[in-house]
């Protein structure tokens, strides 16, 4: 099936409002920069973002189209119980509403969120030790990341209570022998701290790939890093998606339409 034929034929930019159409460009690029990042597994993995001015809404992408192919007008608008509120040939992942559903009714706060199954992050997501303090980037994460236990595939819609209860206040989680997972107070955040979180996990694997003692940052170095992060806030976010939306814009620019 060609790309074309997976796309919504006709853009969808006049019946929603423009802080939605906005959200699904935005959405629209965070899947194509997880695409170029190569954070992608098939079928399986899932962003979604919250629709601005609306009660118990967000948007999914549809089950069956890959990262590359999505576009601003095939993202699918859903509520809370499940319901598809925007005409399409897919469906949305039931594993993906289950863990998005969950988190967004739950956490207020929040406006997207990313679950990955990178060769990293699942192989972080194995390790007892979970992710350790032992560069700059990782520390932005001591003492401020979630863990969760594997339930399995998550069909069981009261997993999303659970997963609320292990993210706590956090922005970031490891979902233990599954994947990666993250948070944020926009789409921007929340991809930043996706791109941080992989990478500090791949340093990690590499590290400890080659056998020497790894080298832990000091606790109170580690807390001191960690507030410094928290002092720049979620706003410098958007200067470094900003890039990488005009990264996935020069690939192909189809996630606009």
């Amino acid at each position: 099936m060609s790309i074309q034929a997976v796309q919504t034929s006709k853009s969808i930019r006049d019946s929603v409002s423009e802080s939605e159409w906005e959200t699904r460009v935005q959405l629209a690029a965070a899947y194509r920069i997880a695409y170029l990042q190569g954070w992608t597994y098939l079928g399986a993995s899932h962003i979604s973002a919250r629709v601005p001015g609306e009660e118990g809404t967000f948007l999914l992408n549809p089950h069956g189209v890959f990262f590359d192919e999505i576009t601003a007008s095939s993202l699918i608008k859903v509520d809370f119980d499940g319901n598809q509120l925007s005409e399409s040939d897919y469906k949305v992942n039931q594993a993906g509403f289950t863990i998005h559903s969950g988190l967004l009714a739950g956490r207020p706060d929040l406006n997207s969120v990313m679950h990955t199954h990178t060769r990293a992050g699942m192989a972080i997501s194995a390790l007892d030790c979970g992710l350790m303090t032992i560069d700059q980037q990782s520390c932005r994460f001591h003492n401020r990341i979630g863990y969760h236990a594997f339930e399995g595939i998550a069909h069981d819609l009261g997993e999303g209570e659970r997963l609320i209860r292990d993210l706590g206040p956090h922005y970031v989680m490891i979902l233990q022998n599954h994947g990666l997972l993250t948070t944020g107070l926009s789409v921007a955040h929340n991809v930043q701290l996706m791109f941080y979180l992989e990478t500090c996990s791949r340093v990690q694997i590499d590290a400890m790939s080659t056998g020497a003692k790894v080298l832990e940052v000091p606790e109170d170095v580690a807390e001191h890093t960690a507030m410094q992060f928290e002092g720049m806030g979620a706003k410098h976010s958007e200067r470094d998606f900003s890039g990488l939306m005009r990264g996935a814009e020069r690939a192909d620019p189809s996630f606009k339409d």
